[in-house]
């Protein structure tokens, strides 16, 4: 994964608050350590690259029944090492978790949406530690679905209902960004 690059995309994102500015300012310092995209880089955690994607009709979101937390989600999860980049990463964990393929970006280009770092729980023999995401929005050609077994369910949301379906604090601060982009 090519740092300078990901140096260069946090440098250009814009946060919209103080705390979107402290997990930018995290992330700028992430970038700089070696194994900042290792999945077994702990302390103090590593990259995520995940998508928020809106229907095609722009009103509803796309999320995911997280198989290990249980929680509805938007799609995503580790970069790999043969990942182009991180928006590519995202792509690819959208089309994992829910088959869906045909993306646009919603914002014009593959640029950052969302920053968003937030603890995962000690597992197995695996710490407690952050996920430092890199969020993406895109705009879904068609409405097909199709659950892989990375996820226990997938769903259209419409806008409206998000927080019905999900308590997650930076789901639904990412959806509002979605309703004001979708306008």
């Amino acid at each position: 994964m090519n740092s300078a690059a990901l140096s260069t995309l946090l440098a250009r994102y814009a946060p919209v608050d103080v705390r979107e500015q402290g997990f930018r300012e995290r992330m700028q310092a992430l970038v700089r350590l070696p194994r900042a995209f290792d999945r077994t880089f702990f302390t103090p955690g590593h990259f995520t690259a995940s998508a928020f994607v809106v229907s095609p009709e722009r009103d509803a979101v796309l999320l995911v029944l997280h198989r290990k937390l249980g929680i509805w989600v938007q799609p995503g999860g580790h970069v790999d090492p043969d990942d182009r980049d991180v928006a590519s990463a995202a792509r690819r964990e959208v089309a994992e978790e829910t088959g869906v393929t045909e993306l646009e970006p919603l914002l014009g280009s593959d640029t950052l949406f969302d920053v968003d770092i937030h603890p995962i729980p000690a597992r197995g023999a695996e710490p407690s530690h952050e996920h430092f995401d890199l969020r993406f929005a895109f705009r879904a050609v068609h409405r097909e679905l199709t659950v892989s077994d990375e996820v226990s369910a997938v769903r259209w949301v419409s806008f409206r209902e998000t927080a019905s379906v999900t308590a997650d604090a930076s789901v639904l601060r990412a959806v509002e960004k979605l309703v004001g982009a979708c306008g």
